[in-house]
C-alpha cells in the first residue's frame, strides 16, 4: 500500500471516510462520489460511508459545481445526489478517517492527528501535496482533479481491504 496506515475503525466491520474542502462544491464531493463507486465496485458500499463538507458554509444545499458534475458524469459517475454541507467539527469524533482536500482545510478544521490527514498523503504518484482548487480554472482543472481522486480513492480502498479486512 501507498501512504500512511489508515486508522482503526471505531467500529468493527464498519468505516467512515469524509472529505473536506474549501465550498464542498467541487474537490471533496468529487472524492466522495469516486470513493462511492469504486467502494461499490470492490463489494464494500455496505461497510463503508462517505461524506464531504466544506469549512465555508456559502453552498449548504447547493448541488456540486457544474464543471465537476460534468467532469464526473463524463467518466461515468454519477454526482446528482450531492448537496453542499458545511463541515460540523461536533462530527470529527465519529468519523475513522477525515481527509482535508489541501494544507489550508487541514488547518481549518484543527490539524492532523491520528485520523485527520491529507487526501493526497494515500496519493501513489505524488504524496502529501494539495489537491489544487480548480474553481476558478478551466474544465482542464476539474480533469486533473478526477485524476488525482481516481488514483488515490483507489489506493484508500485496497488500504481498507488490507488492513480492515473489509473484504
Amino acid at each position: 500500500m501507498t501512504g500512511p496506515s489508515l486508522p482503526p475503525p471505531r467500529e468493527p466491520g464498519r468505516y467512515s471516510v469524509s472529505f473536506v474542502c474549501l465550498g464542498n462544491i467541487c474537490r471533496s464531493p468529487m472524492a466522495a462520489v469516486v470513493l462511492e463507486a469504486k467502494l461499490e465496485e470492490a463489494g464494500l458500499a455496505d461497510r463503508v460511508e462517505v461524506s464531504s463538507s466544506g469549512t465555508g458554509g456559502w453552498h449548504a444545499g447547493n448541488p456540486m459545481d457544474e464543471r465537476a458534475a460534468a467532469t464526473l458524469t463524463g467518466a461515468g459517475y454519477d454526482p446528482s445526489r450531492h448537496r453542499a454541507r458545511q463541515y460540523d467539527h461536533g462530527r470529527r469524533t465519529a468519523i475513522d478517517l477525515l481527509l482535508a482536500m489541501d494544507a489550508t482545510n487541514l488547518s481549518d478544521i484543527g490539524g492532523r492527528d491520528e485520523r485527520v490527514l491529507m487526501f493526497r498523503d494515500f496519493d501513489p504518484v505524488d504524496s502529501g501535496s494539495d489537491v489544487p482548487d480548480p474553481y476558478y480554472g478551466g474544465h482542464d482543472g476539474f480533469e486533473e482533479v478526477l485524476r488525482m481522486v481516481e488514483r488515490t480513492t483507489e489506493a484508500i480502498v485496497v488500504a481498507l481491504q488490507a488492513e480492515h479486512a473489509l473484504r
